[in-house]
């Protein structure tokens, strides 16, 4: 038996998370959206930057407080990993062998689980024993060599692209595949989650595109990262912005005559126009605020919408229409994604203080 309060598609799937940062929890929370029965593992005293309400990544698992070190911590998460079906550590390769929760040993009282392994550089490799951060994942990827514009260097895209996109995504979704593997062979196995893995596959398009010789290396000079007039971001009266996504020739035509613009396909397809056509869509933004802007092209085929802030965001009447953001215990919060019609994704609770083995096992035996 699972926690009677799950719901969603992964009702009845038994996860332990060994308590980590970024992006292990991250793709522990997605599975509890999803309705899984996450137990969270964490260290008897913790040492955290925020209060516990405010650390959304650990919403909607409960939390065991186990001390890994000593035989009677490792014997408690044991018993409860041998009813799981999903296992996620984010340490450095060899750590959790020697605290006594390796694949192996975990193995002995559960042959089937799926151990989930999330690391910058991987399990193996020169470097999978070093330090390192969503930006020098990016780094060595080539991921972020990509971003940013022409005369300014490589731009940070906070942790999302690293730690969220290439990490706990693809761990979430290798840990699924595993799964249904696991169905059939009745065996677990290693899922190696590297951030830097993960960065690299995200690249796959530019990769073909270079080959083909319709993508440069030189950032700010292509089709998707601001070398198009018609595909950048420009700064409003009021010091705000408005992104410009207007790729098709309808599109264009209709952001052409909206904002307005006196220009074609001919100025589209000679590029010795576009610093030209750049300056006067500059400047014609400049000439009313971000809110202005909105107003013009807001339901438009444009495809051209202000820049909101994080606290924005949720104020915007599209988001409010589907409910993307919500506010849990007082705290405004991204929904779940993605959504399914027969079973309903919730978040199913708050960060929780933390229980004890056996009632974790009350409901799992």
């Amino acid at each position: 038996m699972s926690d009677p309060n799950s719901s969603g598609p992964l009702a009845g799937l038994r996860v332990v998370e060994l308590a980590g940062i970024g992006p292990g929890p991250f793709a522990a929370m997605i599975l509890a959206d999803m309705g899984a029965d996450v137990v969270r593992i964490d260290r008897p005293v913790l040492d955290t930057p925020i209060a516990a309400r405010y650390d959304l990544l650990r919403r909607g698992r409960r939390t065991l407080a186990i001390d890994l070190r000593t035989p009677t911590g490792r014997s408690e998460a044991l018993a409860v990993i041998a009813h799981a079906d999903i296992l996620i550590e984010g340490n450095r390769p060899g750590v959790a062998e020697r605290l006594g929760v390796g694949p192996e040993e975990c193995w002995a009282e559960n042959p089937k689980l799926v151990y989930g392994r999330m690391t910058g550089w991987g399990q193996d490799g020169p470097l999978a024993h070093t330090a390192g951060h969503d930006i020098t994942y990016l780094a060595l990827s080539g991921a972020l060599h990509a971003i940013g514009s022409a005369d300014g260097p490589p731009v940070m895209p906070v942790n999302l692209l690293g730690d969220f996109g290439g990490g706990s995504m693809y761990l979430v979704s290798g840990l699924l595949a595993a799964l249904w593997e696991t169905q059939r062979s009745g065996k677990g196995q290693v899922v190696d989650a590297a951030i830097v893995d993960g960065a690299a596959s995200l690249t796959t398009l530019l990769h073909g595109l270079v080959a083909a010789g319709s993508w440069s290396t030189d950032r700010g000079t292509n089709l998707l990262d601001g070398g198009r007039p018609w595909y950048d971001i420009y700064e409003t009266s009021d010091h705000r912005w408005m992104a410009v996504g207007a790729l098709e020739p309808k599109f264009f035509a209709e952001f052409c005559r909206l904002l307005p613009l006196e220009a074609d396909e001919s100025d589209r397809a000679d590029p010795s126009r576009w610093p030209k056509m750049k300056q006067r869509i500059a400047n014609a933004f400049a000439t009313r605020t971000r809110d202005e802007w909105d107003g013009v092209f807001s339901d438009t085929d444009a495809c051209v919408a202000p820049v909101l802030s994080l606290t924005e965001a949720g104020e915007h009447p599209h988001l409010r229409y589907r409910a993307t953001y919500l506010d849990v215990d007082g705290i405004r919060q991204p929904a779940p994604a993605p959504r399914f019609d027969r079973t309903p994704t919730v978040i199913s609770s708050t960060p929780a203080a933390a229980l004890t083995s056996e009632d974790v096992l009350s409901t799992w035996r």
